[in-house]
């Protein structure tokens, strides 16, 4: 009958051990359109695209680009905080997951007292004496929570799922230097660009400006072209230096997210970049697994149900096996040392220690309802996080559609403005027209060729700017929660 008693006892702490307070997860819906609008130029990813994987700088096949990506990824000091408070979750992970098993510890003492002869009297019939004597003690101590409504295992849970959410933040953060890296760098390239435009027109102008001097001096010019043109060549000269500024500021930015003190930093100029590579696109419900600050308000959502279930395992008994109340002291104890070890020094006890709240003036309560709210509004959180990657890919996809119209329009421009100061310069030195002409076919000639260079410069990125809102082809592992119901 005892051992039955025994093994039902233990049948139904089972049971119940299978059992967890709170709702069971599963990641609440986000309304995702069936496609990217426009459609065109651009078509859905498939498994052979070599476009959007991990190493996405690479699509852009620019030499001086890729060592400095390297550099970013080990010197760079906001990546490393980042992967700093990555391991720490993962400890934190392990210490939840440590309370799932019984703690032990070994207790000794070796202590040696002497008893007052005047201390209170025990009792009436016998007087005190001082004793001195040796007390040694050996034997391990456990303690242990019965999980038996879940607590600890929901707690277990969201530390799985703030793990995986610092994981999640941790590629976000390598995302966002990535693409800061990469942005800067092509803006710094149009910067070479730009600047490369306005010394060939330096050059230019400086040949005008001979030949108005030359003109001037046989009297074919007045004073008036001839101060013009220099205005003009001033006025170059300024834009010239306003873009080496520029250009340093963001080969400064470019040091400092390398992990480099920018005063040892310098990047050689190079006016020309590859071409802008094709950019496949997946469809809009791939951001929900492809984009990792998506990915760590999901798993914010999974944490926060998790601490559903902790608050709501207030309402229920503590149940533990510990040190003076559980199993305790299996160990030895005795006044010799040389008898330590012998059977009658043995010791033991076992026992459970219940706790049951009966009243705490509504806190379990306004705890439960505080995770409630904590998990609605992560859900809210989390939708948001999701409309504006929307968003994001969007202005993406439709600003590089039309960069492309405009870099159409701009290389037209700049071919009917060379053709205009052909011929103003034509007319001038013929006679026909006034140098006034001239100076203006040569700003607008400047204006549209600097344009045209920047919006080159805008669309890649641009193109940056949307492989980062396309997750930076990051996938996250799939998760092995349980599904809330």
């Amino acid at each position: 009958m005892r051992c039955r008693a025994i093994l039902g006892s233990v049948g139904v702490t089972m049971l119940l051990a299978g059992c967890a307070v709170g709702p069971d997860y599963h990641r609440p819906s986000a309304d995702t359109p069936p496609a990217w609008r426009p459609a065109e130029p651009w078509h859905e990813a498939t498994p052979g695209d070599t476009a959007l994987k991990g190493r996405w700088w690479e699509l852009f096949e620019d030499p001086a680009l890729n060592p400095l990506v390297e550099q970013a990824l080990a010197g760079n000091q906001n990546l490393r905080v980042a992967a700093a408070r990555l391991a720490q979750a993962r400890d934190q992970l392990s210490i939840a997951r440590s309370t799932l098993f019984p703690t032990v510890e070994l207790d000794a003492s070796a202590v040696r007292t002497k008893d007052s002869a005047n201390r209170p009297l025990g009792t009436y019939t016998a007087f005190n004496q001082s004793v001195v004597q040796n007390d040694f003690l050996l034997g391990p101590s456990v303690s242990y929570e019965l999980d038996l409504f879940g607590r600890v295992r929901r707690e277990v849970e969201g530390a799985k799922a703030g793990a995986q959410q610092a994981e999640a933040d941790f590629q976000n953060t390598r995302l966002v230097l990535m693409a800061a890296l990469v942005t800067n760098y092509f803006s710094l390239r149009e910067s070479d660009a730009e600047i490369d435009v306005v010394r060939r027109s330096l050059d230019l102008q400086r040949d005008a400006l001979t030949l108005v001097a030359s003109r001037h001096d046989l009297g074919f010019a007045t004073g008036l072209d001839l101060a013009q043109q220099q205005a003009l060549l001033d006025a170059s000269a300024t834009q010239l230096e306003l873009l080496q500024n520029q250009r340093a500021q963001f080969e400064h930015a470019i040091a400092t997210l390398i992990g480099t003190p920018a005063p040892t930093f310098s990047l050689a100029p190079a006016a020309a970049v590859p071409p802008l590579p094709a950019l496949p696109l997946g469809l809009p419900a791939d951001l929900l697994q492809r984009r990792p600050d998506v990915a760590s308000a999901e798993r914010a959502m999974a944490a926060a149900n998790a601490r559903i279930g902790v608050a709501r395992a207030g309402y229920f008994p503590s149940i533990t096996l510990e040190p003076g109340l559980g199993v305790q002291s299996v160990g030895w104890e005795s006044s010799a040392l040389a008898n330590l070890f012998a059977a009658p020094s043995q010791l033991w006890s076992l026992g459970l220690s219940a706790a049951q709240t009966l009243f705490d003036a509504g806190k379990t309560r306004a705890n439960v309802h505080f995770a409630d709210e904590d998990y609605t509004a992560a859900v809210a959180a989390y939708r948001q996080i999701v409309l504006t990657a929307m968003e994001e890919v969007e202005n993406g996809i439709t600003g590089l559609s039309s960069l492309e119209r405009a870099e159409l329009q701009a290389n037209a421009s700049v071919r009917s403005a060379q053709r205009a100061c052909d011929i103003a310069t034509e007319r001038y030195k013929g006679g026909v027209d006034t140098y006034l002409d001239v100076i203006t076919a040569q700003q607008t000639l400047l204006t549209n060729q600097r344009q045209a260079v920047q919006i080159q410069g805008q669309q890649f990125t641009t193109a940056v700017f949307l492989i980062k809102a396309l997750g930076g082809g990051w996938n996250p592992p799939t998760p092995k929660d349980p599904q809330r119901k």
